[in-house]
């Protein structure tokens, strides 16, 4: 039995410390006569939970000063009148940030409209363009979800440099560009997948394990290596409870660092939203 002391995050109070420094940004910018940024959040359709993320991001705006409007389209809207829709938030020189909010309807093309979206004003960094930026290293607005498991890391002072990251999953959102964030940080990164051979051994192996597989509990104890920081990025309902990729429970005293289901990587992936909406801002006003 190991007797490793399992830091538990706590992504909520890293989240809360992170927004109050992008507050006192924005209060400077404010005091120096600019507006404020402001955020636009596009869902189709009736879905709960996007309803109760769209109010979640519309509370974390008002918290740190910026601005957010909300666009509620029906089930029926066609992928040319959100189009339409994009395109006027795209000239409209107010918004900084564009979100439109996924799943869409099956009658709509997500990768089409990622690639309408303003790349400059790309809150969530799903335009092919910012994309091939991250892989050149360019890029200035990075998916949230994968920056928000950076922000983890370096808050915890966990050494990337030389150190060996295992990614399962292989997401445009998640997979792919945090394993090309660790790289930039001079991790040697390994990609793994639902073909993967031997998963469980390459785990083992990895000082750092980001599941992002969306698979519930995948991840046993023993396929962590003692003392990993493992970043579960996975959600799923089971018995009207959520859990993670990662058995958390059986990882305790084994890994050094775990995010857990709840207060875990989701505020930081709102939370990285905003710092995606105040670069936008910042970058587009040159200030």
């Amino acid at each position: 039995m190991s007797d490793i002391e399992t830091i538990v995050v706590d992504g909520l109070e890293l989240a809360n410390e992170l927004r109050d420094e992008m507050k006192r940004e924005i209060e400077a910018l404010t005091k120096a006569g600019h507006r404020p940024p402001q955020l636009s959040v596009v869902l189709v359709g009736d879905d709960p939970a996007s309803r109760s993320y769209i109010k979640g991001k519309q509370r974390a705006c008002a918290r740190i000063g910026a601005e957010s409007a909300e666009y509620l389209l029906p089930e029926s809207t066609t992928e040319r009148e959100l189009l339409d829709l994009v395109d006027k938030l795209n000239r409209d020189d107010a918004v900084d940030g564009i979100l439109v909010q996924l799943p869409l309807p099956k009658a709509i093309s997500p990768e089409v409209i990622a690639e309408a979206v303003d790349p400059a004003k790309d809150a969530d960094a799903l335009n092919p363009l910012n994309f091939g930026r991250l892989l050149l290293g360019t890029a200035k607005l990075v998916s949230c979800t994968p920056l928000g498991v950076m922000a983890i890391l370096a808050r915890h002072k966990i050494e990337i440099a030389g150190a060996h990251a295992v990614v399962i999953g292989r997401s445009n959102i998640v997979g792919k560009p945090v394993s090309i964030l660790l790289q930039q940080q001079n991790a040697t990164v390994t990609m793994c997948h639902s073909r993967t051979r031997d998963l469980d051994a390459v785990c083992r192996s990895a000082d750092i394990l980001v599941a992002a597989a969306g698979s519930p509990r995948m991840v046993k104890g023993d396929w962590i290596k003692s003392g990993a920081a493992v970043m579960d990025v996975g959600v799923s309902e089971v018995d009207g409870k959520l859990v993670g990729d990662v058995d958390f429970e059986a990882a305790r005293g084994v890994a050094g660092l775990i995010t857990p289901s709840r207060r875990g990587i989701g505020p930081m992936t709102i939370t990285m939203l905003l710092r995606n909406t105040l670069n936008a801002y910042v970058s587009r006003k040159r200030l």
